[in-house]
């Protein structure tokens, strides 16, 4: 009888997922230019729902032999390292090497339940997710300088969805989904033999609707910040289950304590230290299931103590009916964030450019990693943007960096996720889907 209900509930789940599906691009409720939602007063439309949500999927095929993103004038774009299993994340080196996450979905997840979680599974392997995870740090070295990895070893294996890595002193720290390791590390070091300690847990657990866990060194070393999504959409899967989520916490490498430096943030991920002002900044991924142009992702400078809105209300007092039962005292304290990113262009990665290769118009300025839309009628991301920056706060509206991620037929050879900058001032952006890490540099010596 078990075993009945388990086929008919999975034959029942991939019809329900096979019609979402088929009604791709049907439910049209595009009606703002893509650039009204982008910039630190964005264009917020009444929002509309419906019984089955806006899904299109731009189908992965990968990179043609020859093929490359296109950089924009006076850039040049060429791949450090291909043939990669997923690069989600990058840590470059002071020495030339670069570290790379290779990672999916943790294994043995029971994800969201019923027909919905059916659905967003059979979206996700669609769009190039569904992959195993390989679980590991790959280390590429470029010795020669030659502007692409000429060795390329496993520097960890057997690791959980490992994204987010950094390095201080002899000691590299690696964001598993489910915690945060440490391991003895000097530069030049081609393995790790030493067994992973564990500093702290993160958030997880059978759902862990947003894996990716990324974290930073605070300026004095003494702590990390680490960044943890949602396990839902508007908290559907039970507030008890969001304890500690859609935040980033702050985790005393001491003690291995942590604490919520910020919340209300429905998926955080990229994160850096503005220039100018040392304000730490962060890329979130809005709520989705309210129309093509709600609500757009958006980058914030980090206020300690702050509430962001996730998931009663969003862009300060803007309340999502939603949530069971409502919270006005939490949404009259939410704070509205600095910039928005554009609806569903799930923007992940954000490093500020510090370095002086690239022309002086990029310097001070912010590149953002745009993994690309899978519930908007009309597709938006799948590109690398920059935005200037003006005494330590955004201006302007961004330009294109990295684009040309989909064909003409709207497949995706390519989604970018991780950007860093590398120690002689290129830009490197993490393709996942590609399998390919991407170099940024002057089109002209």
């Amino acid at each position: 009888m078990r075993e009945r209900k388990t086929m008919t509930t999975g034959l029942a789940g991939g019809l329900a997922a096979l019609a979402v599906l088929g009604l791709a691009g049907c439910n049209r409720h595009a009606a703002l230019p893509e650039s009204a939602t982008f910039g630190p007063h964005p264009t917020l439309v009444k929002p509309h729902g419906g019984l089955v949500p806006t899904v299109k999927i731009a189908k992965v095929v990968g990179w043609p032999a020859g093929r490359t993103p296109v950089a924009a004038p006076g850039l040049k774009v060429e791949a450090f390292a291909t043939g990669l299993d997923h690069p989600r994340w990058i840590l470059p080196l002071p020495n030339g090497d670069v570290l790379v996450a290779e990672s999916n979905t943790p294994s043995g997840l029971k994800g969201t339940p019923g027909l919905r979680g059916v659905a967003e599974r059979t979206i996700m392997g669609a769009a190039g997710a569904g992959v195993k995870s390989p679980d590991r740090i790959v280390l590429l070295q470029d010795p020669g300088g030659t502007g692409r990895a000429s060795a390329r070893t496993d520097l960890m294996k057997g690791l959980r969805s490992p994204f987010g890595m950094v390095l201080l002193g002899d000691s590299l720290y690696v964001a598993d989904t489910d915690a945060i390791l440490k391991v003895p590390f000097t530069l030049g070091q081609t393995s790790v033999g030493a067994a992973p300690v564990k500093v702290a847990d993160l958030p997880a657990g059978d759902i862990d609707h947003h894996w990716t866990k990324n974290i930073i060194a605070a300026p004095d070393g003494r702590s990390l910040y680490a960044t943890v999504g949602s396990n839902s959409n508007v908290g559907e899967n039970g507030m008890e289950n969001e304890t500690h989520r859609a935040a980033i916490l702050k985790v005393d490498l001491a003690t291995g304590t942590s604490e919520v430096f910020a919340s209300g943030l429905r998926n955080p991920n990229g994160m850096d230290f503005e220039p100018v002002t040392g304000a730490l900044w962060t890329a979130v991924n809005e709520r989705d299931e309210i129309g093509d142009d709600l609500v757009p992702d958006y980058m914030t400078s980090v206020t300690p103590g702050a509430f962001y809105g996730w998931p009663y209300s969003y862009y300060g007092s803007h309340v999502d009916v939603r949530p069971k039962p409502q919270r006005p005292d939490l949404v009259a304290r939410a704070i509205a964030p600095d910039y928005a990113l554009g609806a569903h262009t799930a923007s992940l990665g954000l490093v500020f450019y510090r370095g002086d290769l690239l022309p002086s118009a990029y310097h001070g300025g912010v590149f953002i990693g745009q993994h690309g839309s899978w519930n908007r009628s009309v597709p938006t991301g799948y590109k690398v943007i920059f935005i200037r920056f003006r005494d330590g706060h955004p201006v302007g509206l961004p330009q294109d960096v990295l684009s040309g991620f989909l064909d003409d037929k709207g497949q995706a050879m390519g989604r970018p996720v991780g950007v860093a900058v590398d120690h002689r001032g290129a830009l490197l952006v993490a393709d996942d889907v590609g399998g390919v890490i991407w170099r940024v540099t002057p089109a002209a010596p």
